[in-house]
């Protein structure tokens, strides 16, 4: 897959389906999406699968704040390279794009990326005051050539599935709903660090450390069962993500995980933590002892967990 991060004038020669949209986090409400991009590369061979998106979220720019997003960019990348995605094209949220008129965007698009199928959600907006929508994009396929689908929602209890879904359920702490809603679990990526080495040196239990980007959406402060991948393998553990209030408190928020039965040195490799299953919340204990204790409950309850959860997908 080719990665792009230029402005809208960039250039594809090949004939395209494209799809546009926000796309924070790759969800179940992206598979139709995704599907009919597949499904038109497979009927017209040399058609290029393209994904045009933003390189941060307008909504945070717009208001000025602090958005913190499912998914990074370099996260963002490899989830649509997995799907058959050619070509993803972040284009930088600068002043003039916010503020470009519908119509010249549906111009620019659909000339520059040689579009011959487009296919949107039924609420995509896009242009000065979102006044754009499928509907417009519909009115000008003629002038440009191209054949416009729109897709209805997929929806979980009633409701659309979508990043703001699924971000409300992270945030909350249900992890289970929020993986049913990404038709995947949850995950932080990161090299394994060194850290203070407190968990093996003060507390007898080894954990490795990643250090989430700070745009990175976690879930509540707590300790969760998880998987992560390492060097194409899988180890069950548990997670905490806190700030480890009994031995001081005032560490940045991290993300440790205690591996089960692992002895192996895996500093600086590239891992993945996927969360399965909340365990509960974070807090502080009167002492180190009572603290390695209810770890030790954790470990039991994350390892029981981690055996059905592997029979279930095995």
């Amino acid at each position: 897959m080719e990665y792009i991060k230029q402005n809208i004038t960039f250039k594809i020669e090949e004939p395209t389906v494209l799809s546009l949209g926000k796309f924070d986090g790759l969800h179940r409400g992206h598979e139709l999406l995704m599907g009919y991009m597949a499904e038109k590369k497979k009927g017209l061979p040399g058609l290029k699968a393209v994904v045009f998106t933003f390189d941060v979220p307008p909504r945070g720019q717009v208001q000025n704040v602090q958005f913190q997003v499912l998914t990074t960019n370099a996260e963002k990348v490899r989830l649509f390279e997995s799907v058959g995605v050619d070509y993803l094209i972040e284009c930088p949220f600068t002043e003039a794009v916010r503020c470009m008129e519908p119509e010249e965007f549906i111009g620019k698009v659909a000339a520059n990326l040689n579009v011959k199928y487009l296919v949107v959600g039924k609420d995509f907006r896009f242009g000065h005051n979102r006044r754009g929508d499928y509907q417009m994009l519909q009115a000008f396929a003629g002038a440009y050539g191209y054949e416009v689908r729109v897709v209805d929602k997929m929806q979980k209890g009633g409701r659309d599935i979508s990043s703001t879904y699924v971000r409300e359920e992270i945030s909350k702490g249900n992890i289970e709903l929020a993986n049913e809603l990404l038709g995947y679990e949850y995950f932080v990526e990161g090299e394994i660090l060194h850290g203070k080495h407190m968990g093996k040196a003060v507390l007898g239990i080894p954990t490795i450390n990643l250090v989430p980007p700070k745009e990175k959406l976690l879930p509540p402060l707590g300790v969760y069962v998880t998987v992560t991948e390492c060097q194409g393998i899988q180890y069950g553990g548990i997670t905490n993500v806190g700030r480890k209030p009994t031995i001081g408190g005032h560490f940045p928020v991290g993300v440790e995980t205690h591996l089960f039965d692992v002895s192996k040195d895996l500093y600086g490799k590239e891992a993945k933590v996927r969360f399965l299953s909340p365990v509960r919340a974070e807090q502080k204990f009167d002492s180190l002892e009572s603290l390695i204790s209810q770890m030790q409950r954790d470990i039991q309850y994350g390892m029981d967990y981690f055996s059905q959860w592997r029979k279930a997908w095995n």
